[in-house]
């Protein structure tokens, strides 16, 4: 399937409720996945879909889900799981059931979220309370099932996301033997980033007369951001931000962590350092999210530190710094991450620290964006060890740095092309403090 022009959210033929929820989380425009996809959901097809995260999918098959399912009649009494979304890992999990929460939150629809290594105690408690929307591990999944906590017999919409990603972290045949146990006449809908042989033979078997929908993941960062890189222990980490951002010059900073728990922690210590920083992330009310949302596009607030599902819809405008505290381990978040300042043909600082336990993560951002991310050394927070030139480009020592920014007073951003621009300031022009 093919699109020619832009859609909205509104030309997707979506219900107010959803459209409500869409425009509370900043969203306006659906990604290429998204407006295949959706309308192809809406019709009751089965649907196979080539996409990797950070593309968007998980509103794909969400947004169409939670459509269908409020436009039921729903009969009194206990709520029954009618859709089941299977997915390889519990942070997956969590982030899966934070969009349907999101997006489904004007629908009086009920989901719950359960995984492995944590007590089953709250999440057999909302199983027994009623759902209407499950999103699980295979393996916990197994557990409740053949505890009679999960009954799926009602089941009409079957989502299995990251199905190679199953492959390889050998869940295939607890996979299969769940399909075996819900209904034959349902809803399929299936993703994967890639297709080896056992996953395409595994799709023919479970899908009938599926749609493919397909999108290249993003991969390109634009040229009018400047991207740098700090090697810092993770211990360091806090010190270096409070120091980078004694410089006035970065007016307003986006801050991504990995865990909402991290957030929180990241926005203390800067409230400590004594910069103006708020949290957002899934724990947060609505209300508390939106205030300091607001605060940041206003200016009140000059550092919001996110998470990635947090952050999804946050377009502000001028902003001039993203600020990578940790790494994402999927190479996609961090295009789209960066790509939050930049817009529309301005300039913008991307800021990546990375600690030992990352440097895997920074060698999958470079082979996807097919260049190095210029490392800057000449800060007072080195990490124990040269970084492995396997996982790094060479590092710019203080002579290189500075020639390239002479113009524009240190900065410590920078583009891998032949030909570098001067690049705006985004460290302390003197005295670095600890």
């Amino acid at each position: 399937m093919t699109t020619t022009k832009e859609l909205s959210f509104e030309q997707l033929h979506l219900i107010e409720p959803i459209l409500r929820a869409l425009k509370t989380e900043g969203y306006t425009t659906p990604t290429p996945i998204q407006e295949q996809a959706i309308p192809v959901v809406l019709k009751h097809h089965d649907l196979l879909g080539c996409a990797q995260t950070g593309t968007g999918k998980t509103a794909a098959f969400a947004i169409p889900i939670l459509q269908l399912l409020a436009e039921e009649k729903h009969a009194p009494g206990h709520r029954t799981i009618k859709a089941l979304v299977l997915t390889p890992t519990r942070e997956l999990a969590l982030q899966i059931s934070e969009s349907f929460g999101a997006y489904g939150r004007f629908t009086g629809l009920k989901h719950a979220v359960i995984f492995g290594g944590v007590s089953q105690h709250s999440q057999t408690t909302a199983l027994r309370s009623g759902i209407d929307i499950l999103v699980a591990t295979p393996g916990r999944l197994l557990d409740l099932m053949s505890q009679r906590h999960v009954h799926l017999q009602h089941l009409k919409f079957f989502v299995l996301d990251e199905a190679d990603r199953m492959l390889d972290m050998g869940f295939i045949n607890d996979v299969k033997k769940i399909i075996a146990a819900i209904p034959v006449k349902r809803q399929t809908l299936f993703f994967s980033a890639t297709m080896p042989d056992e996953i395409a033979r595994l799709a023919d078997t479970i899908l009938k007369k599926p749609i493919r929908v397909e999108v290249t993941p993003v991969s390109s960062t634009a040229q009018t951001i400047q991207q740098s890189l700090y090697y810092v222990d993770k211990g360091n980490k806090k010190r270096l931000l409070a120091d980078l951002l004694q410089d006035k010059s970065i007016v307003s900073a986006l801050v991504f962590t990995r865990t909402k728990r991290g957030a929180d922690v990241v926005a203390r210590d800067l409230a400590k350092a004594g910069v103006n920083a708020e949290a957002i992330h899934g724990n947060k009310s609505q209300n508390n999210r939106q205030r300091a949302l607001s605060n940041f596009k206003s200016g009140k607030t000059r550092v919001l530190v996110a998470t990635d599902i947090a952050a999804r819809g946050i377009d502000v405008d001028n902003l001039s710094h993203v600020i990578n505290y940790e790494i994402p381990n999927i190479s996609e978040t961090y295009v789209h991450r960066i790509g939050r300042t930049g817009r529309a043909g301005a300039s913008g600082i991307a800021i990546s620290f990375c600690d030992n336990d990352e440097k895997p993560y920074i060698k999958d951002i470079q082979k996807l964006i097919s260049r190095s991310i210029p490392v800057i050394d000449n800060h007072p927070y080195p990490i124990l060890g040269n970084p492995s030139p396997d996982s790094a480009p060479k590092k710019q020592n203080r002579g290189q740095q500075r020639g390239r920014n002479k113009s524009s007073g240190g900065s410590r951003s920078g583009s891998s092309s032949t030909q570098q621009k001067p690049a705006q300031s985004s460290a302390p022009k003197k005295k670095w403090k600890r």
